[in-house]
């Protein structure tokens, strides 16, 4: 197996990412210009069906390289993402669904955003400023990923544009006051750049005329094999993390921050993800396997980025790092998939995908100001930022 010359198997990762640099920062992309020897790339957009009488579009996004993404307005969805294998093979390596009408049916939350609050909330209530609200608990007894409906099925504005890294889409929403029961006028940004690097870079703003809570995450599902190439089981991972939040019995966290150290939870050094899979064994009320937040050991600054996790797929050769300004990252191995079908003609089944979800701690919001907990409370006059890019490379037999 032949792995990036920053990185080794048996260096932990808090470790082997000061070879990248010696303090926070950016990934290359986000210090320079894209290679002025590639062609930028292309963008196509087509209309793409109807959803609460608005038209939905999908644009196509193409690198100078020929890294493909395939992006709706309808939740800000990343239906596809072609990325070239250790052959330079490309194939899709996220899950989806065929039509926007399948995913209206069932979205699972595929390549969206999730919002106005991703994750869970305790009991589907919050107290801000003195004031109770109560949101849906769509996720019972919990409140999951913005509600009954979240920033993922809704149908946000697009405007393409061909920037200095790579084609670009960039889409915005209002949510307004009482949405889903959250306070204040939201406005929301996510911008989706394709860069000459091979990188699917996402920026998610958002401003408010209200104290609210907000916090954001990109929802893809991945599998480096292919989307419909069976279980994710032996993809290696590494994730920058000494520390975890741990869940009771409703995956709602506990408060506490404890050591993966000794747990199934433990990948500072690289591992198959099926390693210790049989720890986390199925309950009454859960699947099992793995779906966890994770506290990264470095504490990201404003909007530079640190290197949060590092994904591999043996047989292909495809490497993917998640880069992010966030203070956890929630891994999770698509326990709830049951047969879900996707596109061109592939089933979904437990365990065929894993996210990785760049995000503030789940239940921030009812955890303000216990220590090590972040700030999911948005006011006027501030700006919520979250950046993450998803680099992609291919080496090893392939």
């Amino acid at each position: 197996m032949h792995f990036p010359s920053t990185l080794s198997l048996a260096v932990p990762l808090a470790l082997a990412a000061v070879a990248f640099a010696s303090s926070i920062v950016p990934p290359p992309t986000a210090q320079g210009k894209a290679d002025e020897k590639l062609p930028l790339g292309t963008i196509t957009k087509k209309e793409w069906g109807e959803v609460d009488g608005k038209p939905v579009h999908l644009w196509t996004l193409r690198n100078g390289k020929g890294m493909e993404a395939e992006i709706t307005d309808y939740g800000t969805i990343v239906v596809s993402l072609k990325v070239a294998d250790a052959k330079s093979v490309y194939s899709d390596v996220v899950l989806g669904r065929s039509s926007v009408k399948e995913y209206v049916e069932r979205t699972q939350y595929f390549g969206c955003t999730a919002g106005r609050c991703a994750n869970r909330i305790a009991l589907g209530k919050f107290t801000l400023d003195g004031k109770e609200y109560t949101l849906a608990t769509n996720n019972a007894p919990n409140h999951l990923h913005g509600g009954t409906k979240g920033f993922d099925k809704v149908v946000w504005n697009g405007e393409s544009a061909m920037t200095a890294r790579g084609p670009s889409v960039t889409f915005t929403y209002r949510s307004k006051d009482g949405e889903e029961g959250y306070p204040g006028n939201v406005d929301v940004k996510v911008v989706y750049t394709l860069s000459q690097m091979d990188e699917l870079v996402v920026q998610m703003s958002a401003t408010t005329d209200a104290p609210t809570c907000v916090n954001l995450a990109h929802h893809t599902y991945w599998n480096l094999a292919g989307h419909g190439s069976g279980d994710i089981l032996g993809h290696m991972l590494q994730i920058n993390a000494r520390n975890y939040t741990p869940v009771d019995a409703t995956l709602i966290t506990t408060g506490a921050i404890a050591p993966v150290a000794g747990t199934p939870l433990d990948f500072t050094i690289m591992k198959a993800i099926g390693q210790d899979f049989a720890k986390l064994p199925a309950t009454k009320d859960d699947p099992g396997g793995y779906d966890h937040n994770f506290v990264l050991d470095k504490t990201p600054v404003g909007d530079r980025m640190w290197l949060s996790a590092i994904l591999h797929e043996p047989k292909s050769g495809r490497t993917m790092e998640v880069w992010s300004n966030q203070p956890g990252i929630q891994f999770y191995t698509g326990n709830f998939l049951d047969g879900i079908p996707g596109k061109d003609g592939a089933v979904y089944q437990k365990n065929g995908a894993l996210c990785l979800e760049t995000q503030a701690f789940p239940d921030s919001i009812n955890k303000q100001g216990k220590a090590g907990w972040p700030n999911v409370v948005l006011k006027p006059g501030e700006t919520y930022s979250h950046s993450m890019v998803h680099r992609f490379r291919a080496n090893g037999p392939g």
